[in-house]
């Protein structure tokens, strides 16, 4: 009968284990930021069918922000309606104004056109991006 010798399995070094908790961290980090200019996935906080407001909210050559929907709704001629995410396509951040033709980022000042979301100032490099949105009667609903 041959004996074998039990060895214990040897860990892994200290070398190792540091090396593969900084690469871990390293690729969280880096997946976490992204590219500043990559559009956003749009209305994440909306669902299809929801009733977002009456058209008699939304002023002509203006628009009203749907916060809670992430959804940006414009009337930019009598009659027509556009609707944007809310989401700045810079780093993000929630849009806040709407004056003379321009949606507001707060964060950067990034501007955008309410006729079809395209910049109107950076330093946003894409355009806001454009939502379904179906006007029956005096209501507007998402898509």
């Amino acid at each position: 009968m041959a004996s074998e010798s039990i060895h214990p399995a040897s860990a892994p070094s200290r070398r190792v284990v540091v090396a593969a908790v900084g690469a871990a961290g390293l690729a969280l980090t880096l997946n976490a930021c992204g590219s500043e200019d990559e559009p956003s996935s749009s209305s994440e906080g909306a669902a299809a069918g929801s009733v977002l407001g009456k058209t008699s909210d939304i002023p002509e050559g203006g628009g009203k922000i749907f916060k809670d929907s992430g959804v940006v709704v414009t009337q930019p001629t009598a009659g027509q309606f556009k609707a944007f995410s809310s989401k700045c396509t810079h780093q993000g951040c929630a849009v806040t104004g709407i004056a003379d033709g321009v949606i507001t980022c707060p964060c950067h000042k990034s501007e955008f056109s309410v006729t079809d979301g395209s910049v109107k100032k950076g330093p946003a490099t894409q355009p806001l991006p454009e939502e379904k949105i179906t006007v029956s009667g005096d209501s507007i609903t998402l898509a």
